[in-house]
């Protein structure tokens, strides 16, 4: 039996083999590729039922400024076109990121690579304070923009819903999909009784930007500075307004940002609990860090199981 050292430094080399051959692969044009995953319609487009996300590729842990650093040194250029490569062999065929420089520019070496990732754009700051760039960036044909959620539950929060729906209309006159990010499952209720123009949602199963208030409401005290908070119960009360509504909904955070992955049991429960409370039309966003462990491999085997497909 192999030591867990043994088995750790053996998991490595695996990785590293992998993440090699995809680059070969990649590199010399390769197309093998493994059947594609389940997916749905969203918009004029069908997206595969899982969508990998950003967050470790640009060092946005939720947990602190070292592991963020940790993450941003590993994720080159080069590694992350290797794992979307990746993710493109293992039948994942959509990317969700945010506007920003870097990844616009991995974005572009990745298509440069002969990637075919499908892409949806998450909107930065400079897209909220300058609409002009809705436009721009609807050319380099995105098959969905989305206003950012922690800024929509902030104007929500503010009596500042018009500048959300504003920023969507624009969407709209681009030509592409409409979609709102939110982390509260008010603001998803909101939008549906006042029916807005939007094609689609992406929903965070943890409701973490509660105000201080509400969350001294709730535990009786607050988080330390910047920590934010993970409810037990907050998966429901978001799959509850998911089931609700009639639109495609991209469930976010089910690993609840990395706390959820103790064990590959506690993984499979979440994707499973997730896959058994959203709608047969909705997909999950799930963040991969393929360094330790092949989890773009694992993820994929994972959702063709729980699905049931081959």
């Amino acid at each position: 039996m192999l030591s867990p050292r043994r088995r750790f430094l053996k998991s490595l080399t695996s990785l590293a083999a992998g993440l090699a051959a995809t680059q070969r692969s990649s590199a010399s044009g390769g197309t093998a590729v493994t059947p594609r995953l389940p997916t749905v319609q969203l918009g004029g487009y069908e997206v595969s039922r899982l969508i990998v996300g950003e967050n470790p590729f640009y060092g946005y842990s939720h947990f602190n400024r070292i592991l963020d650093q940790t993450m941003r040194e590993w994720c080159t250029p080069e590694r992350v076109c290797a794992v979307l490569h990746r993710c493109q062999q293992h039948g994942i065929n959509t990317w969700e990121f945010t506007h920003s420089a870097r990844s616009l520019s991995d974005l572009k070496r990745f298509q440069a690579e002969r990637g075919k990732l499908q892409w949806i754009l998450l909107s930065s700051r400079d897209m909220e304070k300058n609409l002009d760039l809705i436009p721009q960036m609807a050319k380099l044909k995105p098959i969905g923009i989305v206003h950012h959620g922690g800024v929509t539950d902030r104007l929500f929060r503010e009596g500042q819903a018009h500048k959300v729906r504003e920023f969507l209309r624009r969407v709209r006159d681009s030509g592409v999909t409409v979609g709102m990010s939110t982390h509260n499952p008010d603001n998803v209720r909101r939008v549906e009784e006042e029916n807005w123009d939007i094609d689609f949602y992406m929903t965070c199963c943890y409701h973490l930007t509660r105000a201080p208030e509400e969350i001294r409401r709730i535990t009786r005290e607050l988080p330390l500075p910047s920590g934010e908070v993970y409810l037990d119960g907050d998966p429901e009360r978001m799959f509850q307004v998911v089931r609700q509504t009639k639109k495609t909904c991209l469930a976010f955070k089910i690993l609840a940002a990395g706390r959820r992955i103790s064990s590959s049991l506690q993984i499979e429960e979440a994707f499973r609990s997730t896959f058994d409370n959203i709608k047969r039309q909705d997909c999950v966003i799930v963040g991969m860090y393929p360094r330790y462990s092949d989890e773009v491999g694992d993820n994929c085997q994972r959702l063709r199981r729980i699905l049931n497909v081959a």
